[in-house]
């Protein structure tokens, strides 16, 4: 004791103080290398560098009022305490960690052997109360057990020790949080819908809900990617949120192909589950999701404002926009136009595509070099290698914890950054920073079906926007009702609703003439359509945060919800657009 201050309280204390300071330390290195190594899209820097610029809508509903008792000061400082105690290791920490323990160990069993050698009576000791607990019975467990801890409680009538059982797990160090947590975590509320496919694949639809709320936006993301995207950049620079600060009720759709299989078949095989193709997600998973948020939010407004007219002529008492990114945007123009072929309702007013998939034929050497490996080897590779996943969670965690050194060791983080840009063309995303996020970890990991990647070749390769080519003229004819599939750029003048397109000019992916491609199809069918550029690559449309393209996506939202007041026809409504 130290002036009243045990020496552990103390040692506590200054450890804190020393976390502060190394992670501020941390913190300051980080921006240093920023260039090097990009921040991760969690990081304070992606979250909380600029002022909310838009304002936030409290009054609409119950859930708003949740999200509005939200104070600054806690705002202000999550980005900074998270990054203080997210001290996740990577691989290289974790055996640093490893080396230093063992040759501790192998010190302190010298230093205890001396020690025996020259205190004979204390072997005694040891050696008897040995036996004597092995006659007791192994009552004590050690590692991943239970074990009972003797607890009490200041201020109870009777604050005798009492024995509980609690269960020590060994935490293996890795990030398994998931977009649940991240909103949560910021003070949204949040929601999650199950949704099954017609051929039994089980979807997970979330939603930060405004229930009483008359415009609705569905956030569709691209390839190897999931809902989390739309979340990573924090309260001001992620889509989701800003969309709920306006006032829309948000949806985060999810693509089938995670290695958890989730299917209503229990016992499907991996051959089986990973046979499908863009046409799956445009035709299986849009639809089903789409269709679940008309149920939903039709039967929640029936129940909040009961004064509003039965649905009628195809009008919906709500407005539903789509902002979809990459093989996300690919797949809602699929949607829109296979459902008009159908003679369905898609039930959208208003696209925002960012650099959507669809034509590919523009691009950098080493994308050209994989589409005629992937044509060569398709016959062999689909039966064998169906899809394109890490299936075990050693590996999974290896992978998540190689991510953390990307960050740690800038050296490292620099050349996986080098040569993923390499890989795609030269494209300057942040991969670095979207290995680190947390939907890639030990739990579950987006997976990535290889006939998808074989139809983004045969796109490629034919220089349209095509189906799924299967290979030969009757399962064409069975399917499509010609023998060749459709091309879906013949069919845009069916596309009823203004659509916006949105490029990157640093973006080799999908490079902006190939953007520029949709929008000259639209614009000669009569598609209600706008473009615009920034500067962006592939991944900087939704793991970047840039208030230029937030407040252009916002401004197209906005545009929709003016509309409200006019009549819900769909046609009325364009043909009013147009007029202006």
């Amino acid at each position: 004791m130290e002036n009243g201050v045990s020496s552990f309280n103390k040692f506590i204390h200054e450890l804190s103080v020393d976390s502060d300071t190394s992670s501020e330390d941390y913190s300051s290195a980080e921006e240093d290398i920023d260039g090097l190594c990009p921040a991760s899209p969690l990081s304070q820097n992606s979250q909380f560098s600029h002022a909310n610029s838009f304002t936030k809508n409290t009054g609409d509903s119950a859930t708003s009022s949740v999200r509005g008792r939200r104070k600054p000061s806690r705002l202000c400082s999550f980005a900074r305490v998270h990054r203080t105690t997210d001290r996740r290791r990577g691989v290289i920490e974790d055996l640093h960690l490893a080396i230093e323990m063992f040759i501790e160990s192998i010190f302190d069993f010298f230093h205890k052997a001396a020690h025996f050698l020259l205190s004979p009576s204390e072997v005694k000791r040891v050696l008897y109360r040995w036996f004597s607990s092995q006659s007791r019975g192994n009552e004590d467990t050690y590692g991943l057990s239970d074990a009972c801890v003797p607890t009490a409680t200041l201020g109870e009538n009777d604050p005798t020790l009492t024995e509980r059982k609690t269960t020590f797990h060994q935490s293996l160090n890795t990030d398994a949080r998931t977009c649940q947590d991240v909103i949560t975590e910021l003070g949204y509320p949040y929601e999650a819908i199950r949704v099954i496919t017609s051929d039994g694949y089980v979807l997970l639809l979330e939603r930060i809900p405004r229930r009483d709320s008359r415009k609705a936006v569905y956030l569709q993301h691209g390839i190897l990617d999931s809902s989390m995207g739309w979340v990573s950049n924090g309260i001001v620079g992620s889509p989701a949120f800003a969309a709920y600060d306006q006032g829309f009720d948000v949806f985060l759709g999810n693509f089938r192909g995670l290695v958890s299989r989730d299917h209503v078949d229990k016992n499907i095989s991996s051959r089986k589950y990973w046979r499908y193709s863009v046409n799956e997600h445009g035709v299986e998973d849009i639809p089903a999701m789409i269709e679940k948020i008309h149920q939903v939010k039709t039967a929640e407004l029936k129940i909040s404002q009961p004064e509003l007219e039965e649905e009628r002529n195809g009008d919906q008492p709500y407005k539903l926009c789509a902002i979809s990114h990459s093989l996300g945007g690919a797949a809602m123009l699929m949607y829109v136009i296979t459902r008009h072929i159908e003679e369905k309702p898609h039930r959208l007013s208003r696209l925002i595509l960012l650099s959507p998939a669809g034509f590919h034929h523009d691009s950098p050497l080493p994308l050209t070099a994989m589409e005629y490996l992937v044509l060569l080897l398709a016959p062999v590779l689909g039966p064998i290698v169906p899809g394109l996943y890490i299936p075990t969670r050693f590996f999974r965690m290896l992978v998540n914890k190689l991510a953390r050194d990307f960050h740690n060791y800038p050296a490292v983080g620099g050349l996986v950054q080098t040569l993923m840009s390499y890989v795609v063309g030269g494209d300057s995303s942040n991969w670095v920073g979207v290995l680190g996020l947390p939907h890639y970890n030990m739990n579950d990991m987006p997976g990535l079906s290889f006939y998808v990647v074989h139809h983004l070749a045969q796109i490629k390769h034919e220089k349209k926007f095509i189906m799924y080519d299967y290979g030969s003229a009757s399962a064409n004819m069975a399917l499509y009702g010609s023998p060749k599939p459709l091309d879906l750029g013949e069919y845009y003048g069916v596309i009823d609703i203004p659509v916006d397109l949105v490029a990157g000019k640093k973006d080799n992916v999908i490079r902006p003439t190939m953007v520029q491609e949709h929008q000259r199809l639209m614009k000669d069918a009569g598609v209600d359509v706008s473009y615009k550029e920034y500067e962006y690559a592939h991944l900087d449309f939704t793991f970047s945060h840039h208030e230029e393209l937030l407040a252009y996506v916002m401004s197209r939202l906005l545009l929709v919800q003016a509309a409200q007041k006019q009549p819900c026809n769909q046609k009325a409504s364009r043909s009013t657009e147009k007029a202006k």
